[in-house]
């Protein structure tokens, strides 16, 4: 009986340091995909990011809305669509600017010719040569 306890061996000092080393690399490969992947879907979220910074009323046939691009990457706003109903919005032809671009980091101006009831609640949709749009509501004064 004391023969087979005093034949035991462990692993050697080289075997276990690269058993070690193997752990580690897999363990920096496995951070480095899930980093990767984050940091991934995480820019492309940010390349276009428009916010509503002002509505105006100035005329009772027309409404100034300011809009500001705080993302990474440039913006076309190619239709705006407007309406008393967030499910039934018309498409609005008659925008100064037509179309215009918003750089990243800076705001542009749109007045969009339109007939507006005081007292009600409008829908705006700014749509962009990308799948990203703004939408937003605001009440008339």
């Amino acid at each position: 009986m004391k023969k087979i306890l005093r034949s035991k061996k462990g692993i050697s000092p080289i075997l276990a340091t690269l058993l070690l080393i193997v752990i580690a690399v897999a363990a920096v490969i496995v951070t480095y995909a899930w980093v990767m992947t984050f940091t991934g879907t995480t820019i492309q979220q940010a390349g276009v990011m428009l916010a509503k910074e002002n509505v105006s009323w100035p005329t009772a046939s027309s409404i100034k809305v300011v809009i500001k691009n705080t993302g990474t990457s440039n913006a076309k706003i190619t239709a705006v669509y407007l309406g008393t109903s967030s499910t039934n919005l018309n498409l609005t032809t008659t925008m100064s600017p037509t179309s215009a671009t918003i750089n990243a980091g800076s705001t542009s101006t749109f007045t969009i010719t339109y007939t507006w009831t005081a007292n009600t609640r409008y829908y705006f949709k700014f749509a962009t040569d990308t799948a990203v749009s703004l939408e937003f509501s605001e009440k008339s004064p």
